[in-house]
């Protein structure tokens, strides 16, 4: 019988965990009621005010994370931020994790060239999540660094010097089946002094200023250009390597650079190329 209660102690305690009242419960976010961009990374909800449950109001840190829906899409992640969920350790690698919508796609306007990145939810410098699939989605370059990072900073910050908790969660918004969410509502207040230190309700766009982004699918292009993949049956002019078997845009510059004896213009569908062996140019993602 000993042996028996050993047992179930786990199970018990994941039963208690489960019930605790800490579930990652959804804020009621209308994409019809978030304006439109126009040109700051983040608008105030609700008069910048979130709305969290009396009873999490606690000096017990706690974190939890959505699992993920049919479509492989993150849902809300939610925490009591304390110093003993703050990590310890250098932030390991995260590419192995492939959020929906994910694609590496780079352009000479985006600071870093890459227009997505792994946006943590809920920042490795307030729980040390590093490389757990609920917590990544594909996010611009500009929501992660523009949108997100300021709050996460400030809520990092207050914590440190305070030792206070911080209620704190961030909700993905995906408009239907879209595999790339439009951007992330972000709720924080601060337990001990009852929001005086921290209280915002933000959304923040997940949008990259100059780059045209198809929701959807998580493809992309330059503004002007279209995100249609149907196009890729189109004739279309492209720069040939036949030396590296690379196919490019006429305006890329490394078509620009390649030596006269290499170079083959060709209009046709982007399709076929593939079909004969070449490989997009990774710069122009032609």
């Amino acid at each position: 019988m000993q042996k028996n209660k050993k047992f179930l102690l786990p199970i018990i305690t994941a039963i208690s965990i489960l019930f605790s009242g800490y579930a990652p419960v959804m804020a009621d976010v209308d994409l019809s009621t978030i304006p439109a961009y126009t040109g700051e990374p983040y608008v105030e909800i609700n008069d910048n005010v979130p709305d969290f449950p009396e009873d999490d109001f606690t000096t017990d840190s706690f974190e939890s994370y959505s699992d993920l829906d049919n479509l492989g899409r993150c849902g809300v992640a939610y925490a009591n931020i304390g110093q003993d969920l703050m990590p310890t350790e250098k932030r390991g690698s995260i590419g192995q994790v492939k959020p929906s919508g994910w694609h590496t796609q780079k352009y000479d306007n985006v600071d870093g060239k890459f227009v997505y990145n792994r946006c943590h939810l809920i920042g490795y410098q307030l729980t040390a999540e590093n490389a757990n699939e609920k917590n990544l989605i594909t996010g611009t370059r500009y929501l992660n660094v523009e949108g997100m990072l300021p709050f996460e900073n400030m809520v990092a910050d207050y914590i440190k010097e305070t030792d206070y908790h911080v209620l704190y969660r961030v909700t993905p918004i995906f408009d239907g089946d879209n595999l790339v969410a439009d951007g992330v509502q972000m709720e924080a207040e601060s337990v001990e002094d009852n929001g005086d230190g921290i209280l915002f309700n933000v959304f923040c766009y997940n949008v990259q200023p100059g780059i045209n982004i198809d929701y959807a699918t998580g493809d992309s292009s330059l503004s002007g250009e279209s995100t249609d993949v149907s196009a890729d049956t189109a004739n279309t002019e492209y720069v040939l390597n036949v030396n590296t078997k690379k196919f490019h845009k006429p305006t890329c510059s490394a078509a620009k650079q390649m030596k006269e004896e290499n170079k083959q213009e060709y209009s046709g569908s982007r399709d076929d190329l593939i079909a004969q062996g070449y490989e997009p140019c990774k710069k122009c993602n032609p």
